[in-house]
């Protein structure tokens, strides 16, 4: 061995000693913050969110005139009053491109390519952008859903709380077909493909984050009541941020519907979180666990599930995620229709896993 092998060899085993001893990497810390989207935006909902530490949201703000898009001055009274509440208002959901079943959408001429309707709600969501800019309110999240969220029932959990089932080989749907008719993957890529490019020049000007949601479940690629859930698998996620390239075109990650497309959830979702984490494609997450795999799971609380949420949240914070963590489909309780006991459940759990892994290396 030469003197320079020696020397490189000595500095590397004393590395190696030091982190035995003890010695820390430098301290990484973590960017993520509590949220929640539920509703309604108000004081007394705004109060419960403080009460349990929750200081970063997304907000509903009260529209008027028929309007599916906010005013600049219902932007600002809704930041307001979480201003006072000690609330960030992170994120806006506008009435509309809302996770609800077509035949029941009050706006539902962008997802059945209705003309000029389509053209109209667009342009309603161009002045949305333009207003938050000018409100201050940094992100809009929306879908683009045909089915809604399909589910099959309940199954009872711990205690006496009931969770949220989908199991495709018991589904039945009402009508073999929505009155969006066929839909099969072309159309679909279409449809979404013309609401980028007429969206995203305007989000990019404003520099407004526009977060999709992934279609909650994916289907079989043969469809479901006629309709291909094209944001249904990860290669479809893939797809889609490819569209535009943007830095303000991403994902409201939903943990639980993108874990619900894979067969191996458990060992799957955290590759998953990396791909799009380290392409800065993640702008919300729905931090919620799941029991079971494609076609066939339960939505349960975060700590007993299928994903290690410890592993998940170290990836977030490996990829410099810096956006909401938040509770979503909570199990529901007969005692507690709103749901608030769950939720309060998960912002503590969440909060606790946050503070944990601000302080590793």
């Amino acid at each position: 061995m030469n003197r320079r092998q020696f020397v490189s060899t000595s500095s590397g085993a004393a590395a190696a000693a030091l982190t035995a001893k003890g010695a820390t990497a430098p301290h990484k810390p973590a960017l993520m913050k509590l949220g929640c989207q539920s509703a309604p935006t108000n004081d007394a909902h705004l109060k419960y969110f403080a009460r349990f530490g929750v200081k970063n949201i997304c907000g509903y703000p009260e529209t008027s005139d028929g309007h599916v898009y906010a005013t600049v001055d219902e932007l600002s009274r809704m930041k307001d009053l979480a201003d006072k509440n000690g609330i960030s208002v992170d994120c806006v959901g506008p009435p509309i491109l809302t996770s609800s079943y077509i035949d029941n959408e009050k706006h539902p001429a962008i997802m059945l390519a209705q003309s000029p309707e389509r053209d109209r709600d667009i342009e309603q969501i161009q002045i949305l952008i333009r207003n938050c800019a000018k409100a201050g309110l940094p992100s809009i999240k929306y879908n683009m859903s045909i089915l809604g969220v399909l589910r099959t029932g309940r199954t009872p959990g711990r205690g006496d709380a009931m969770y949220s089932t989908w199991k495709l080989a018991e589904a039945h749907p009402k009508t073999p077909l929505t009155k969006a008719g066929h839909v099969d993957a072309d159309m679909f890529w279409e449809r979404i493909t013309y609401f980028l490019n007429h969206v995203m020049p305007v989000a990019n000007e404003y520099k407004i984050r526009m977060a999709c949601h992934p279609q909650d479940p994916g289907v079989p690629p043969e469809g479901y009541q006629g309709v291909d859930r094209v944001l249904g698998t990860v290669d479809g996620l893939k797809k889609f941020i490819k569209i535009q390239e943007s830095p303000y075109h991403g994902l409201n990650f939903c943990q639980g519907t993108v874990s619900e497309m894979l067969h191996d959830p458990g060992k799957e979702i955290y590759d998953v979180i990396r791909y799009f984490g380290t392409r800065d494609k993640i702008f919300n997450v729905h931090f919620r666990n799941i029991r079971g795999h494609r076609d066939d799971f339960i939505e349960v609380y975060p700590d007993e599930g299928d994903i290690d949420f410890v592993k998940a949240i170290q990836v977030y914070k490996e990829v410099g995620y810096k956006y909401l963590l938040m509770p979503d489909h909570v199990p529901l309780v007969a005692s507690d229709p709103g749901g608030l006991q769950s939720f309060a459940f998960c912002y503590g759990y969440i909060r606790a896993l946050i503070q944990a892994v601000d302080h590793t290396a």
